[in-house]
């Protein structure tokens, strides 16, 4: 499982600011070859880029029926937060094909990636900058 260092960087800010509460964002990708910066993976590998907010378009939602806090193909991933110090995904936790969660002191020390059985997988870190104005699936 790939993450930007950047997203990565953000969410753990986000976690730690709304301490004690959970925080909960909807992750997306870019595949690999799609970067400005030349990535060291094949093109098609999926990278997580970016993050919506658990609330966007929810009025939208509530009225016509269109999710627009989803991003092109539903979101891959979600980021959680577990204020209480489990660094492994419960069973209320919002499933997705990829999980991360973080700990407190929310550092990189305390995150880890899970897919949706709860097994863990490999999180790495990928040091690039997806391209300006692209579009996350």
């Amino acid at each position: 499982m790939y993450v930007t260092s950047d997203l990565l960087t953000v969410l753990l800010e986000d976690a730690d600011e709304r301490d004690p509460t959970a925080t909960n964002r909807r992750l997306s990708t870019t595949p690999a070859g799609d970067f400005d910066d030349a990535v060291d993976l094949p093109p098609e590998v999926p990278v997580f880029t970016h993050y919506t907010l658990g609330a966007a378009g929810g009025s939208v939602n509530a009225v016509f029926g269109v999710d627009l806090g989803t991003p092109v193909q539903g979101g891959r991933g979600r980021f959680l937060s577990h204020p209480t110090g489990r660094l492994t995904l419960s069973k209320t936790d919002d499933l997705a094909a990829v999980v991360v969660i973080a700990v407190p002191p929310y550092d990189r020390d305390n995150v880890a990636a899970f897919d949706r059985a709860g097994h863990e997988l490999e999180l790495v870190i990928v040091d690039a900058v997806p391209p300006e104005g692209s579009v996350p699936r």
